[in-house]
């Protein structure tokens, strides 16, 4: 195991008023976990947290948390059905507890990786839980083709009402977008009528999204450049809804040349889960302050 103590360097922010501009982040741990693939993103629900990655299979593994430590607990699924990896490369999950939950997923269609397709897949949770695998538990697969280079659904509330917010990976026209989750779940295409809600630009090389509901922010987890270095970048996310672009509370660089992929908190806001997709270290403690 590994110790780290990495002290990010801000870059900027505009105007908020209304949210603390001073965040700090530090990687306080660093640990390898095996067994995840290449990790993808991590999530945290009720005490549990869930690592997700491509190995063999799009996969997912469930911890519970000892102190600062993430505990395997023997249960892993297998995002496969009959057999058959569908969920090869998960790129997010959508979960708040009442409302369907979401898994998004990025298909390589050239060997270059130049053309890919984007696909949510709405899930029976509790299920997939249970038995292990998407047999009997995937409930819709939907193609979002509103989006402009993939997908990675997060749960997001606008004016009391949940959404789906997904963003794009690529270097160009990247947008924060809101998917009506109760018409999301029937549809074949996110271009549906009534399935997007509203979008607003943002910055590139988005991997995943985190919503912090108490301070209703949204953090776009980055990388600097493609595929390298990390970067978190704090919305407020109402003003960005507002205006129809990102309005930044704080730009935070950390001093990490490998590719960013996931972060969650813990309980509150002051202690997280940064996943990385290397080998080695790709499970980081994080320590997060707020001034």
């Amino acid at each position: 195991m590994k110790l780290f103590s990495i002290v990010a360097t801000s870059l900027f922010f505009l105007f908020s008023s209304d949210h603390p501009a001073n965040i700090n982040m530090q990687i306080e741990q660093a640990r390898t976990v095996d067994s995840l693939g290449a990790c993808q993103g991590a999530s945290f629900q009720k005490g549990r947290l869930f690592l997700y990655g491509d190995r063999e299979v799009g996969m997912i593994r469930e911890f519970k948390m000892t102190g600062d430590s993430p505990v395997y607990i023997n249960k892993e699924v297998k995002l496969t059905e009959n057999g058959v990896d569908v969920i090869n490369h998960p790129t997010g999950i959508a979960w708040n507890g009442q409302a369907p939950t979401f898994i998004g997923n990025s298909i390589r269609l050239d060997a270059a990786g130049t053309k890919w397709k984007a696909v949510i897949y709405c899930v029976n949770w509790q299920g997939l839980l249970t038995t292990g695998t998407l047999d009997g538990n995937l409930l819709n697969t939907i193609e979002d083709d509103a989006c402009i280079q993939g997908t990675r659904p997060e749960y997001v509330q606008y004016k009391g009402k949940w959404y789906v917010a997904t963003a794009d990976y690529g270097d160009k026209g990247n947008e924060v977008r809101l998917y009506d989750p109760a018409l999301l779940q029937h549809a074949k295409k996110t271009s549906e009528k009534g399935v997007l809600v509203k979008k607003f630009t943002c910055t590139p090389w988005v991997q995943n999204l985190h919503w912090i509901a108490a301070r209703n922010i949204l953090v776009l987890i980055q990388n600097q450049i493609e595929g390298r270095r990390w970067r978190f970048t704090y919305l407020d996310f109402n003003k960005s809804m507002e205006t129809g672009t990102q309005q930044v509370i704080k730009v935070v660089d950390l001093d990490r040349t490998d590719e960013l992929e996931g972060f969650t908190f813990l309980d509150g806001d002051s202690k997280g889960i940064a996943v990385s997709s290397s080998r080695r270290d790709n499970v980081n403690d994080m320590k997060v302050s707020w001034k």
